[in-house]
C-alpha cells in the first residue's frame, strides 16, 4: 500500500511539473515566437536544467501541445458512453464536446493557444500527429457501440476522421473570429454539413 501511494504521490507532482513547465514554455512562444525560443531558453525560463526539461518534453512542440494529450482519450470514452440509439455522426459530436470544455473554461488562454498552434508550421503538424493517434480509438469506440469486435470498418475509421475536421474547422473558424462566435455553434454547423441527409 505504502509503494502505491509514494507511486502516485510522484504521478501526481511530476504532472504538476510537467504543467508548469508546459505553461512556462507557452509564455515564452507567444511573447517571442516559437522558432525564436531554443530548449535551452526554455530551461533557464523554467529554472530547470536542460536535461530535465528533455525528461518531461522530448521537443518543443510536445511542451506546448501536452495540454491536448488527454483529449484523444477523453473523446473515446465519452464516445462509448453515447446511448446505444444514437446514431454514430451524433455520438460523436456530442462526444467531441468533450475536447471543446477547456476552450469555454478558459477562452482568453485558448485563443491565444489556437492561433500560436495554427500560425506556428510546427506546431500545427504536431497538432494534426497527434488527432492522427485518436483515431483508432474512437473508430474501436464506433465500432463496439456496434457490437462489433475490431478491427473497425473503413467506416467507422471516416466517420472518426471526417468528425477530427469537423472540429479542426470549427476551432479554426472560432480562432478567425477572435472568439467571438461560438465554438459549440460552429462544430454543430460543422458537423451538420457532413450529415446524411
Amino acid at each position: 500500500m505504502e509503494a502505491a501511494a509514494r507511486t502516485n504521490i510522484r504521478e501526481i507532482a511530476r504532472a504538476a511539473v510537467r504543467t508548469e513547465l508546459g505553461l512556462v514554455a507557452f509564455e515564452l512562444f507567444s511573447r517571442d515566437g516559437f522558432d525564436k525560443v531554443t530548449i535551452d531558453d526554455l530551461a533557464k525560463a523554467a529554472g530547470v536544467s536542460r536535461s530535465t526539461f528533455l525528461r518531461y518534453f522530448g521537443t518543443k512542440e510536445d511542451a506546448v501541445l501536452s495540454a491536448f494529450d488527454t483529449h484523444g482519450e477523453r473523446v473515446a470514452s465519452a464516445l462509448s458512453a453515447r446511448p446505444a440509439d444514437e446514431d454514430d455522426w451524433t455520438a460523436l459530436r456530442r462526444a467531441l464536446g468533450t475536447a471543446i470544455e477547456p476552450y469555454h473554461q478558459d477562452p482568453i488562454a485558448s485563443l491565444a493557444m489556437a492561433r500560436l498552434v495554427r500560425d506556428t508550421p510546427a506546431l500545427c503538424a504536431r497538432q494534426l500527429e497527434k488527432q492522427h493517434g485518436w483515431r483508432p480509438a474512437l473508430a474501436r469506440a464506433l465500432a463496439e457501440r456496434e457490437g462489433s469486435t475490431p478491427p473497425p470498418t473503413v467506416g467507422h475509421w471516416v466517420r472518426a476522421s471526417a468528425a477530427l475536421d469537423c472540429l479542426n474547422v470549427a476551432v479554426d473558424h472560432w480562432s478567425d473570429s477572435d472568439g467571438r462566435l461560438d465554438l459549440v455553434t460552429l462544430l454543430d454547423e460543422a458537423f451538420a454539413a457532413l450529415a446524411p441527409r
